[in-house]
């Protein structure tokens, strides 16, 4: 969780060429997300995260932290109910300045221990650092957020590095083309620097509605162009993507990017 510093500490001495570049940027871009997932348990746990979110952790993050959040509700995923948070960062530092700016709030640390105390907050939580793809593009951030949308999260797991630079390689040519046209605009590519199922190709799509996504995907899967470009990514790498994982949610109504 962003919220607790120390977790990530081991995995930073490997990342920090790619943090000393972001810094010399003028204009640094994303070039990590952190994906924080909380699964919960009916009851009191879903009001009490959505109120601690709302209430206490935007208004602070808000003020210190440029770059996109994005707060979702799941719909459809491996363990229900869940709520996901992405941050995007410019770098793994940032991870250590939030968290340290945030606890040196006291409006922000009293709501956070009195969210902690009594009933546990949540059952348990995950912790994912992506990084982005060279070919991810950058997420505008709204002046005004829009109505709540559906967000897809798509993990493509393969077996090898191997296969990974194959399917990365098959994504930032024609795919992504194949896509746009088809309706699905993802809003970040990225791969897992920590986590699971490592290697992949992880994304994140916004529908405006589940009949727009069934259209998009339906679209997809009937281009003349993705099916001549699916089989020769085969005959040439082999299955890429042996596991997949697909998740569901929407967007909170406080969310920045919804």
């Amino acid at each position: 969780m962003i919220l607790d510093r120390r977790r990530f500490l081991g995995g930073l001495p490997a990342l920090l060429p790619a943090t000393a570049a972001a810094a010399a940027e003028q204009t640094p871009r994303t070039r990590f997300y952190l994906l924080e997932q909380f699964y919960l348990q009916q009851g009191t746990q879903p009001t009490r995260i959505h109120d601690f979110f709302s209430k206490a952790f935007i208004p602070v993050v808000g003020k210190i932290h440029k770059g996109p959040m994005i707060f979702l509700d799941a719909v459809f995923a491996e363990r229900l109910p869940q709520v996901a948070v992405i941050f995007g960062l410019s770098s793994v530092d940032e991870v250590w300045s939030l968290s340290k700016t945030m606890f040196a709030n006291p409006e922000f640390l009293g709501a956070y221990q009195e969210w902690e105390a009594g009933e546990p907050p949540y059952l348990s939580t995950s912790s994912t650092l992506l990084e982005a793809t060279d070919f991810s593009p950058e997420i505008a951030i709204p002046e005004k957020p829009g109505v709540p949308r559906y967000f897809e999260l798509r993990v493509y797991h393969s077996q090898t590095n191997r296969q990974l630079r194959f399917l990365l390689q098959r994504f930032s040519g024609a795919e992504i083309s194949i896509f746009h046209r088809s309706g699905v605009h993802p809003l970040f590519y990225s791969t897992t620097v920590f986590g699971d199922l490592r290697p992949n190709l992880t994304y994140l799509i916004p529908f405006d509605t589940l009949a727009a996504r069934e259209k998009a995907w339906a679209a997809f899967s009937a281009d003349p162009e993705w099916v001549k470009v699916r089989r020769e990514s085969i005959e040439r790498g082999g299955q890429l993507t042996p596991t997949q994982q697909v998740s569901l949610y929407k967007a909170t109504a406080y969310s920045p990017i919804r």
